[in-house]
């Protein structure tokens, strides 16, 4: 006997397309100071990109990863939850932590190498910039899993890129998630690239890729969830995708994967030669999807932008950002950090490597 037991699909969600028209079936019931603080963030962690990169090529912090073309992923998926949920980054999500209220210095100093530019405010409900990839899906999805058993409202929001979907941590972390029917909503950042291995490749027989699977969205299937695919470069859409996603999870009905496809326009870190792998006409083509451009298309229907509002953001973001890049280079962090933040209490091991250290 044979028979069909499971089949599945994957919906793709986009609500703005590239000329900044929207389906209005889908349009989120966002106020008009709503969209434009979208538009602020967006614009925000522009300008933050464009200093940082600045300043690691003048030597005044250290390597960085950019987040140029995948600010509407960020903006949209951290304006969609609440104060009391949780966030877990790893190291491409600026805005998020500015939209958690850290401030500027902390970034800088964190990428400057001083131990504790993570020290976060307390109510932030952020974790600190996680540089192995993957290991935060576990983080996300025990965190969820606590939330419940305390009978809380609050639900985790954990970005991965789609190189740690190849990880064995993310896979964990979603089996968890979705044995414990955890409020748990798992953001894939897919840019295209691990470093210099792309997600998909035109070989049929080689392992030149990150996976075979079409879409990275299907996984969720594997761990008895749902899984949805937007546009990465639609901040509406990744708003919509994850607002949902959260509010389910609220309700007890379960985690949620959500695949939003960009592509990396800028180097994977500022160690990184893109023109290496990368075809040249590809990101020129994506580069015409850039998604503030194709947010304040909307906006300018809307007439909530023009060139007075544009001068007004791009000023109080440049002001924030020179703000905080002045309060960082003030800070003077002591070889003894290195020792202090790792954990929250010396273990005898490193009281002893610290001691050495001043002797």
């Amino acid at each position: 006997m044979q028979k069909d037991i499971a089949k599945f699909s994957v919906k793709y969600v986009q609500v703005l397309d590239e000329k900044g028209n929207v389906d209005k079936k889908l349009e989120p019931k966002l106020s008009s100071q709503e969209l434009r603080d979208l538009y602020k963030w967006m614009v925000l962690e522009r300008v933050f990109d464009s200093t940082a990169l600045a300043l690691q090529r003048e030597g005044r912090i250290g390597t960085y990863a950019q987040s140029l073309g995948e600010e509407a992923v960020h903006v949209g998926s951290v304006f969609a939850t609440s104060d009391k949920d949780w966030v877990f980054p790893d190291y491409r999500e600026h805005v998020a932590f500015l939209m958690r209220r850290v401030p500027v210095k902390n970034l800088l100093m964190h990428w400057g190498g001083s131990e504790d530019g993570m020290l976060l405010p307390e109510k932030s409900n952020i974790f600190p910039v996680c540089i192995p990839v993957g290991t935060q899906t576990l983080h996300g999805a025990g965190a969820a899993i606590a939330f419940k058993l305390k009978g809380e409202k609050s639900c985790s929001l954990t970005f991965v890129g789609d190189a740690s979907t190849s990880t064995g941590d993310f896979n964990e972390g979603l089996n968890f998630a979705g044995t414990f029917m955890a409020p748990a909503v798992f953001v894939i950042r897919n840019n295209a690239w691990a470093i210099s291995v792309p997600r998909v490749c035109g070989k049929p027989d080689w392992g030149c890729c990150q996976s075979r699977a079409e879409t990275l969205a299907q996984k969720a299937v594997a761990f008895g969830f749902d899984g949805v695919q937007v546009d990465g470069n639609d901040v509406l859409a990744v708003y919509s995708a994850v607002k949902f996603a959260l509010d389910k999870a609220r309700k007890g009905k379960g985690p949620t994967l959500v695949e939003c496809v960009s592509y990396r326009v800028c180097p994977h870190t500022t160690a990184d030669d893109p023109t290496r792998y990368q075809d040249a006409k590809v990101v020129k083509e994506w580069q015409k999807k850039d998604p503030l451009v194709r947010f304040r298309l909307y906006l300018k229907k809307k007439k909530l932008w023009d060139e007075k509002f544009e001068a007004a953001v791009l000023a109080e973001a440049k002001r924030t950002v020179d703000q905080g890049v002045k309060e960082a280079e003030k800070h003077k962090p002591k070889a003894t950090d290195m020792f202090d933040f790792v954990y929250e209490k010396l273990t005898p091991n490193l009281k002893k490597q610290r001691e050495e250290w001043q002797s």
